[in-house]
């Protein structure tokens, strides 16, 4: 049996000016981390034996996963879309809104529609290509929208869109 998986689908190549600064910020942050990260790992290199060397061992792990992240950020970074203007109608649902949302329970629930580098659970960021980030696109305040999950259907009502910060 082969590892191959089927390449995972394409995510959407939009993201806020914040997320778009965000990410610049992490890169250069990683860059100065590999610069310690590689001076640590000379240091344990040099005590000698590296099959025992914990502190060798890990740092080169340590190292492989900042540069597979630095690796993604520049392949990323060019071709994403930074959407820092609202749109023109304010009244529908499109990236960048915060969206109330109203479940049966009546509970309301916040979101904002996010790009997939941006997504923040903790913060109510979804992504623009989830299921409800796509049932809610173009949907209006009053408007019902139905989004299917593994666990069934889940019903809500849109209550406001706002597109700048509450």
């Amino acid at each position: 049996m082969g590892r191959w998986r089927p390449p995972s689908p394409k995510s959407s190549p939009y993201i806020t000016a914040e997320g778009f600064n965000a990410l610049q910020k992490e890169l250069e942050a990683l860059w100065a981390r590999r610069r310690e990260v590689t001076k640590v790992l000379a240091a344990a290199a040099a005590e000698g034996d590296r099959s025992e060397n914990a502190e060798y061992i890990y740092r080169k792990k340590e190292l492989r996963e900042i540069d597979r992240r630095i690796r993604y950020l520049q392949k990323r970074l060019p071709s994403l879309k930074v959407i820092s203007q609202p749109p023109t109608d304010r009244q529908r649902i499109f990236f960048g809104a915060w969206v109330t949302l109203e479940g049966r329970e009546e509970d309301e629930i916040t979101y904002r529609i996010v790009g997939p580098d941006e997504i923040d659970a903790a913060r109510g960021w979804i992504s623009l290509d989830s299921p409800m980030a796509r049932a809610l696109l173009k949907k209006t305040v009053d408007d019902e929208i139905i989004v299917r999950t593994e666990h069934g259907e889940r019903r809500h009502f849109v209550l406001e869109i706002r597109y700048e910060a509450p």
